[in-house]
């Protein structure tokens, strides 16, 4: 029996258009698929971000019902404390909604959350110089 094997991570989004420039805005390479119901964004070798319309969910899930709010979380290693304050300014002044500005986080990194606009985490961290990871 074959393993099932993790290559996905998926949000349903009201605008296509909207959550596409959001990810592009981010610096990851998205597909000019605005107007499409479906989109696949590659995060890592192996690993995609799909994106698909409400009305295509409910197309194959009559009990589909938007939530409101984001449901999930992205996460991106930015590197060094700077990158995070970095990314996080060049997504609030590109649009983004705040959820949690840049902090010294107590598990030994810098780290802040910005919402994509269906109200998903996008998170953006890097580990503190000096840090001692929790539970050493």
């Amino acid at each position: 029996m074959t393993q099932p094997r993790f290559n996905a991570i998926g949000f349903a989004v009201a605008d296509m258009a909207r959550s596409l420039e959001f990810y592009r805005a981010l610096g990851l390479d998205v597909p000019d698929a605005a107007d499409a119901p479906h989109a696949e964004v590659e995060l890592a070798p192996g690993v995609r971000l799909l994106l698909d319309t409400h009305a295509t969910i409910a197309s194959f899930d009559p009990g589909f019902t938007p939530q409101s709010g984001g449901h999930g979380s992205l996460a991106f290693d930015c590197g060094t404390p700077a990158g995070v304050d970095e990314t996080y300014e060049r997504m609030v002044a590109a649009g983004a909604k705040s959820h949690l500005a840049p902090w010294d986080a107590f598990w030994g990194q810098r780290y802040a959350v910005v919402l994509d606009p269906d109200g998903n985490g996008v998170d953006f961290y890097a580990a503190l110089p000096d840090a001692t990871p929790p539970g050493s």
